[in-house]
């Protein structure tokens, strides 16, 4: 079959789950080794062969459109922008897309999908639903397939199992589009993509699954560092940037243009310093560890497979581990992080949304824009603080702060 030439990516979502960040960006805007969310599928979709792409977003003109004409034309691809004010489901997302009378890929704007995943996608079949083996499929549309062909999905079963579950990513002909008119809201009150296919299905609609061999969807604030670690896999090494006389460099580690290295720095890849970030003197930064633009990693200190977006600063004698620290996030000195329970059980975190298992041994922080902690602050494991919270300067925080508790 041909490349389709045209892509709709559903971006418009609240994004709660993302919570603290989604509370001072939107969640497509979210950082991936170099590149955002959005910025990422629209590369991969123009790598795909795709030529245009239209972007649901919540408004016609604000960060998220704006950003995503500019990765489009980075990357050769033309972007426009269809609105979704209320966030009502994925089948009414597409509904306010003007689609054309011919093939449409279309996916959801919080994918982090391996390399090359798209070329593959496309040339599966007509009518095509993209797919993952997850360990619990209660959060998602389980499938129910015969042989490569969907037989049914399932959404959110009152299960806990492993499974096969719906991936987000689709390729539609213009009669399985025509569903779209017919569905009904869903209980939740969403009208919903998946309804239409399960209708199509129901006229004898072939389906075929294609599963992706490495996928994640960005839900929870920390599992942009799954996200993280995805990107930095495929990370092109390279020192662009100054690496001082007695800093150590070793494995895959690209040091952007504006970026400085001091000397005692110790770097273990995969590591991302961009561009104004710096690190060092006598630093320890080991992978997969993202130092975003104008970050800062000082003396003493230790990063270790985390995240640090847009300024944030860990300036003195700190540990951070398996953590997600947004942008301006300023630790004072000596503020330690601890990772890793005792009983090595799996962390849990409070958020917005409740106490969640996070599936992970070891998390750190999670650390909304513009958090601070006071002198020897002590961090513990799944702590996540919201936009602006402050620690008090030899405060222990054992419980995550998400509605401005002190």
């Amino acid at each position: 079959m041909s490349t389709p030439r045209h892509a709709v990516v559903l971006a418009a979502g609240a994004g709660t789950r993302a919570w603290p960040f989604t509370e001072t960006r939107a969640k497509p805007l979210l950082p991936v080794g170099p590149e955002t969310l959005v910025s990422r599928l629209l590369r991969q979709l123009g790598e795909a062969g795709i030529e245009e792409a239209t972007v649901v977003a919540p408004e016609a003109k604000g960060p998220v459109a704006d950003h995503a004409a500019d990765a489009g034309a980075h990357h050769g691809l033309t972007v426009d922008v269809a609105v979704q004010q209320e966030a009502r489901g994925t089948g009414h997302a597409l509904q306010q897309a003007d689609l054309p009378e011919e093939p449409v890929l279309v996916t959801n704007g919080d994918l982090v999908l391996p390399e090359g995943g798209l070329q593959r996608f496309v040339e599966a079949g007509e009518t095509v639903l993209g797919a993952a083996e997850v360990d619990d499929v209660s959060g998602y549309g389980a499938l129910q397939t015969e042989g490569d062909r969907v037989a049914g999905i399932a959404e959110k079963p009152d299960r806990a199992e492993p499974g096969l579950v719906n991936a987000g990513v689709y390729l539609l002909p213009p009669r399985v589009q025509a569903y779209l008119g017919s569905i009904e809201e869903s209980p939740r009150g969403e009208v919903e993509l998946t309804d239409a296919l399960e209708a199509a299905i129901g006229a004898h609609e072939e389906v075929r699954v294609h599963a992706f061999e490495d996928w994640l969807d960005v839900a929870w604030p920390w599992e942009l560092l799954g996200a993280n670690r995805r990107a930095l896999d495929d990370l092109t090494p390279g020192l662009a940037g100054k690496v001082e006389s007695g800093a150590r460099v070793d494995g895959p580690v690209r040091v952007e243009r504006g970026a400085v290295v001091r000397s005692g720095a110790v770097l273990e890849g995969p590591v991302l310093v961009r561009s104004g970030a710096e690190v060092g003197p006598n630093a320890y930064v080991r992978g997969a560890t993202t130092i975003g633009p104008d970050a800062k990693v000082g003396h003493a200190c230790e990063v270790k497979n985390s995240v640090l977006m847009a300024g944030a600063k860990v300036p003195h004698v700190s540990y951070v581990g398996d953590s997600v620290l947004g942008a301006d996030v300023n630790l004072g000195a000596g503020t330690q992080v601890a990772n890793l329970r005792h009983d090595e059980a799996d962390i849990q975190a409070r958020t917005k949304r409740g106490t969640i298992d996070t599936g992970r041994r070891k998390l750190g922080v999670v650390l909304g824009d513009g958090a601070k902690t006071g002198i020897n602050a002590t961090l513990n494991v799944g702590v996540v603080l919201g936009p602006g919270e402050t620690v008090k300067p030899g405060e222990t925080v054992d419980e995550s702060r998400v509605d401005g508790e002190s």
